[in-house]
């Protein structure tokens, strides 16, 4: 119950689900399938570097096979975070947005070497980012 200014309690409550619901199993479906997309980016770019196409000039130059290790891991710990959100824990909702963000970035900073597959990445990432900041309380009438 809810008490306004004067003192008084008013019929609405706000209850948590214990387990996750709506935009929360979306987010943890799509961080699962972009983890997933993640891993086979790094998996690709470490097995067979010579595959992408290296931008010269490009003002954050990393060996292939370096990003390939850095999505991989991403990738990973996406998969990890998509899963652990299906419990609908708080903690699981914080540490998926700071590891997709980190992953947009990645992404964003991958654009030179294969440009088609990052910005599905960072389309997927900004999805999910989204649904885990929507609300997570319902209100409940008592009338």
């Amino acid at each position: 119950m809810a008490s306004n200014v004067s003192g008084t309690t008013t019929g609405t409550r706000t209850s948590r689900r214990p387990f996750a619901t709506g935009w929360t199993v979306f987010a943890a479906v799509l961080m699962i399938f972009g983890g997933a997309m993640a891993i086979f980016e790094g998996i690709a770019a470490i097995a067979k570097d010579d595959l992408i196409v290296v931008t010269r000039n490009y003002a954050y130059k990393l060996n292939v096979t370096g990003w390939g290790w850095i999505h991989l891991i991403i990738g990973v710990l996406i998969v990890l975070a998509g899963i652990a959100l299906f419990s609908g824990a708080v903690w699981a909702r914080v540490v998926g947005i700071v590891i997709v963000g980190l992953g947009t970035i990645a992404n964003f900073l991958w654009l030179p070497y294969y440009p088609f597959w990052a910005i599905v990445l960072i389309a997927i990432d900004i999805f999910v980012i989204w649904a885990l900041c929507a609300g997570t309380t319902r209100t409940v009438s008592q009338d």
